[in-house]
């Protein structure tokens, strides 16, 4: 299952220099290994919905499919009858890194990209340390059900993706640390800086910590974690670690969204293709830390207060690094040929 990640490694080693060992300064988070099994929350997957029924109970967001049957189109471009599968599936990992190139995933090794393979993007923020923070990201595909054989119809698997691979470093982006060109990626964001359109963002982190209902019409807002904008690794750190980390995690996918290079999995309209959602779905994804202490029993909605969920979770020095794990909510057609 990894061998296509092997091939990204050596092609970008070959572009940047020689990937390095794992070392104090880039810890090796144990991925791929026993904490495969033992550090991730199974019962997270549940409730898995086969044509409407619970199997197990657990949380389903608003917006998910309500159709038992559902129909969709064969290469032929006939109607293939069939069941609603539904569920809570591990897809994505993002890992927040101080050291540009550093891999915790991949057992702490390092690519050396080089200053001409940053394009400006140096690994440190040009902005005060005690009141923000600045991490790069690298952003993986995680169809962990899939590597592993488990129940997952081959229809499901939208983005045809089925190993772990590489699909995106900020190293390489330049508008990952700086909101000047950020701005030009979103530009929406002029219209939610005012106090007003902040002040809203209360109503959000009350409903996610109290609820765990995050507002999609509050698309700005990353409730108390704080605003979702600008879509860079400039993080406040006023409220810890964890909702630092979580946010910067929040805003990776919500940069991805508005590129286009994230779909939405949740709804009726999503059984047999994934739709754009160029505003970021937030309750169509839960969030468990990975490392360096993991949320093995449960995880978290994106604006989930941190005391809830993880005020504890953090390791200073070595724990500096995170990675999180992206569970998403998938509505899918399994039909019957």
């Amino acid at each position: 299952m990894l061998n296509r990640t092997l091939v990204t490694l050596l092609f970008l080693a070959g572009i940047g220099g020689p990937v390095q060992a794992s070392n104090a300064v880039c810890p090796d988070a144990e991925l791929l290994g026993a904490k495969l099994i033992t550090d991730v929350c199974w019962a997270c997957l549940f409730p898995v919905r086969l044509a409407g029924v619970p199997i197990g109970s657990g949380p389903v967001p608003a917006g998910a499919a309500t159709q038992a049957l559902c129909r969709c189109p064969d290469p032929l471009g006939l109607p293939q009858p069939g069941l609603t599968i539904s569920l809570w599936e591990p897809a994505r990992l993002v890992e927040l890194i101080r050291v540009p190139g550093c891999m915790p995933s991949l057992g702490g090794g390092r690519l050396d990209l080089g200053v001409l393979r940053t394009l400006g993007t140096p690994g440190q923020a040009a902005y005060d340390g005690s009141d923000k923070a600045f991490y790069n990201y690298h952003y993986y595909a995680f169809p962990l059900l899939v590597m592993l054989d488990l129940f997952f119809p081959d229809t499901c698997n939208v983005d045809r993706l089925t190993d772990f691979d590489l699909l995106y470093l900020s190293e390489l982006d330049p508008t990952w640390n700086n909101d000047e060109l950020a701005f030009f990626t979103n530009p929406e964001a002029a219209f939610v800086a005012n106090p007003v359109a902040q002040a809203a963002c209360l109503v959000d982190a009350a409903s996610a910590t109290t609820a765990q209902l995050p507002l999609d019409s509050l698309f700005w807002c990353a409730g108390a974690w704080g605003s979702l904008y600008p879509f860079t690794g400039r993080v406040p750190t006023l409220n810890g670690r964890p909702s630092e980390m979580s946010l910067a995690s929040a805003r990776v996918l919500a940069a991805l969204h508005r590129r286009g290079l994230a779909r939405r999995t949740m709804g009726n309209d999503a059984l047999c293709t994934a739709p754009l959602a160029l505003t970021l779905p937030k309750t169509q994804y839960r969030l468990s830390q990975f490392y360096p202490l993991p949320e093995a029993h449960s995880n978290h909605v994106i604006g989930e207060s941190e005391l809830r969920w993880g005020a504890w979770r953090n390791v200073p020095g070595v724990g500096d690094d995170h990675l999180y794990l992206l569970w998403r909510w998938h509505d899918c057609c399994a039909t019957f040929d």
